[in-house]
């Protein structure tokens, strides 16, 4: 996957491969990494939910003309119906002049958990318009509330 400037590459551990010996000598310390808007996406903390947000996907600017947001909004909902029955999608559009919270992000609400359980699995790490898409569940009730 492509990550800004770098490529990162994970793959598998196996035990008995041939770096095996080093595998006691380190120390596992997590690895954050900072991707634009997610540190302000409030979810439910990994708690599945029928609430999908697709984060890096689109910027503020390619929303504001109503043909490009109509496109953008064609090809979510044709993607996303590949994963289950899709109940709403939202897609916070920026407004001159007024700070429009959860602009750039796109909401995906589906009929079932389980839906959007396979949505996240499909569409994490993907790329739409050479940005790498992050998904994150997002709270049911904050979505009907418009709270972005």
């Amino acid at each position: 996957m492509q990550l800004g400037d770098k490529k990162l590459i994970v793959q598998r551990a196996s035990v008995g491969a041939k770096n095996a010996g080093l595998q006691a000598s380190v120390i596992e310390t997590p690895v954050l990494l900072q991707v634009p808007g997610l540190q302000r996406v409030q979810s439910c903390e990994g708690a599945a939910t029928q609430v999908l947000c697709l984060l890096n996907m689109v910027l503020p600017d390619e929303l504001a003309d109503d043909n490009d947001y109509q496109e953008i909004l064609d090809d979510i909902r044709q993607e996303c119906c590949k994963y289950g029955n899709v109940r709403s999608i939202q897609i916070p559009r920026p407004l001159h002049g007024a700070h429009v919270p959860g602009c750039g992000k796109i909401f995906v609400e589906y009929v079932s958990t389980s839906d959007c359980q396979k949505a996240m699995q499909a569409l994490s790490g993907r790329q739409f318009a050479n940005r790498v898409v992050v998904t994150k569940y997002y709270d049911a009730d904050m979505y009907h509330r418009h709270d972005f």
